[in-house]
């Protein structure tokens, strides 16, 4: 099995910055893609960016400027920075990655979410 674990959540005021990772472990033979998606209340999921194994990236308009996503992957991990965070970045933040098992089979997976609050 392929596990996904994030860490950095929290609440932070309007302006600050937060630093979101994700790791990743099991039986991982191969990782590809990796990203961040949130959700807040009352909406659906959206993407706030994914990278490639090879590094290269895919920001959300709404986020474009101010996050920033990594990798690092001889640690199987990935990286959200927020800077100038608004009170409508508040959101559960999934991460999101996808791969080949050690069985050669296909696996997406889904972190457990980590919370964001921004106050204003």
């Amino acid at each position: 099995q392929v596990q996904l674990v994030e860490s950095g959540g929290g609440l932070v005021q309007a302006g600050g910055s937060l630093r979101l990772s994700c790791a990743a472990s099991g039986s991982i033979f191969s990782l590809n893609a990796m990203g961040w998606y949130r959700q807040a209340p009352g909406k659906q999921r959206e993407l706030v960016a994914t990278i490639t194994r090879g590094g290269s990236t895919n920001i959300a308009d709404s986020v474009k400027g101010r996050f920033t996503i990594s990798r690092d992957n001889g640690k199987n991990t990935v990286y959200l920075q927020m800077n100038s965070l608004k009170p409508e970045d508040t959101a559960v933040y999934y991460c999101n990655a996808d791969g080949l098992d050690v069985s050669n089979s296909y696996y997406k997976r889904w972190g457990q979410g980590t919370q964001v609050t921004v106050s204003s």
